[in-house]
C-alpha cells in the first residue's frame, strides 16, 4: 500500500513553478487568491455575487460575476466555469470567470459538490457523475439568472474541470460552445497513472478502492488518498518531483495561490468510479464548437491531443497551443492568461 499511496500522491499534484505570490485569501473579502481580484463591488464595474443553491439536496457555493454596467433587463451571454481537481472557485476558475465578465459575459464559478465550500458528506468525493452534475447544475442556475440569454450559454473547464466539461457537453445541449484549458482526463490518469506510469498496478489499485468501500460500508470509516501537508513542503521536496505538472502544482496550490478549501485528497473509494471512467468515451456526441487550449510545453498535453482527435462530432474545433507554457503556468502567468483570454474572446464572441 505504501507504493500505491506514494504513486497516487504524485498523481494528484497539480501546479505552478517560479510564480510570485498572490494576495492571501484572508486579505480578500471574498477569499479570492488570484491577481487583480475584486475586493469590493463598484458601480459600473464587474461585480461579484456569492450565492448558494441546492443540487440534488446538496448546498453548492458559487460566485456569479456580472459585467460592467450590468442591467438585468438586458440580455447577456453566459459562461459556466469548472475548476481543476483539488481547486476551488477562488483560484484559477475565479480568475477566468472575472476576466470573461470583463468581456461582457455573466459567469459562474462553483465549488464542486462534496468539495470546497459546498456541502455534502463524505468530504472530497471525486466521482465523475457528481463532477459532471456540478456543470449541469451551474447551467441550471445561470439559466434562471436575470439577464441571461438561454440561447447563448457556453462552458469552460480547466484541468480536471476541463475533462468533466467535455463529459457534460456530450449531453448538455443547452450549452452552445465548449472550451477547455490544460484539460486533464482524470479517469485515464487515475487508471493508468500520469503519462501511463502505473499500468502494472491497475488491478491492485482497483482492489484497494473496493476494500476501502467495504470498510466505509461496514464501519463508516473513510480513507483518503493524496493527503498533502502543505505546511511541510520544502524547496527540496518540491524539486524532487520530476513532472512539471506535479512540481509546479505543489507550488501553486501549496504556496503561491493557496486556499484553505483546496486539497489534493479524495476518498479512496472514489477510485472505483474514476478508474472505470474516461473523459473521451463517446466524445463524438459533442456537436457544438469546441476550443481546446493547452501549454505547448505541458507534459499533460497528450490528454488534450487525444481528446481533440476523438472529438469527431463537431467540425468547428480548434486546438490552440500557448507557446512556452507548461500546464500550471497557463493558470496565472500574465502573458499566457492574456493570450488565453483573447482566444476565448474570439471563440465565444463568434459562437455565442
Amino acid at each position: 500500500m505504501k507504493k500505491i499511496y506514494l504513486a497516487t500522491l504524485m498523481t494528484l499534484a497539480l501546479g505552478v513553478s517560479g510564480v510570485g505570490f498572490a494576495a492571501p485569501h484572508k486579505d480578500n473579502p471574498y477569499t479570492l487568491v488570484y491577481d487583480h481580484a475584486i475586493t469590493k463591488n463598484v458601480k459600473g464595474e464587474v461585480n461579484i455575487h456569492p450565492i448558494n443553491y441546492k443540487l440534488h439536496g446538496v448546498k453548492i457555493a458559487a460566485n456569479i460575476y456580472t459585467p460592467a454596467n450590468y442591467d438585468p433587463s438586458k440580455k447577456y451571454a453566459a459562461i459556466v466555469v469548472a475548476h481543476p481537481n483539488g481547486g476551488t472557485k477562488e483560484q484559477v476558475a475565479g480568475l477566468f470567470a472575472q476576466r470573461l465578465a470583463e468581456l461582457g459575459y455573466i459567469t459562474i464559478a462553483a465549488d464542486a459538490a462534496y468539495q470546497g465550500a459546498s456541502g455534502g458528506n463524505p468530504r472530497n468525493l471525486d466521482i465523475p457523475y457528481y463532477r459532471t452534475e456540478d456543470i449541469h447544475g451551474m447551467v441550471d442556475f445561470i439559466s434562471q439568472y436575470p439577464g441571461v440569454d438561454t440561447d447563448r450559454i457556453g462552458s469552460f473547464g480547466i484541468c480536471g474541470g476541463g475533462g468533466y466539461t467535455l463529459n457534460a457537453a456530450k449531453s448538455e445541449k443547452r450549452v452552445k460552445a465548449v472550451a477547455t484549458l490544460s484539460m486533464f482526463n482524470t479517469g485515464r490518469v487515475r487508471r493508468n497513472g500520469y503519462m501511463d506510469s502505473q499500468l502494472d498496478s491497475i488491478q491492485e489499485r482497483m482492489a484497494a478502492a473496493a476494500t476501502a468501500r467495504a470498510e466505509e460500508t461496514a464501519t463508516g470509516k473513510i480513507s483518503y488518498y493524496g493527503t498533502v501537508d502543505f505546511d511541510a513542503l520544502t524547496d527540496e521536496s518540491i524539486a524532487k518531483i520530476t513532472n512539471d505538472l506535479y512540481r509546479e502544482g505543489m507550488e501553486y496550490y501549496g504556496r503561491s495561490h493557496r486556499h484553505p478549501n483546496s486539497t489534493f485528497r479524495y476518498t479512496t473509494s472514489s477510485l472505483m468510479e474514476l478508474m472505470s471512467w474516461d473523459a473521451t468515451d463517446n466524445i463524438d456526441l459533442i456537436n457544438v464548437p469546441l476550443l481546446m487550449m493547452a501549454g505547448e510545453k505541458a507534459d499533460s498535453l497528450y490528454m488534450t491531443e487525444e481528446a481533440f482527435a476523438k472529438a469527431t462530432g463537431t467540425k468547428d474545433k480548434e486546438l490552440y497551443l500557448i507557446p512556452k507554457a507548461t500546464h500550471i503556468k497557463t493558470y496565472y502567468v500574465p502573458e499566457f492568461v492574456d493570450q488565453e483570454v483573447n482566444k476565448l474572446q474570439e471563440f465565444f464572441g463568434r459562437t455565442l
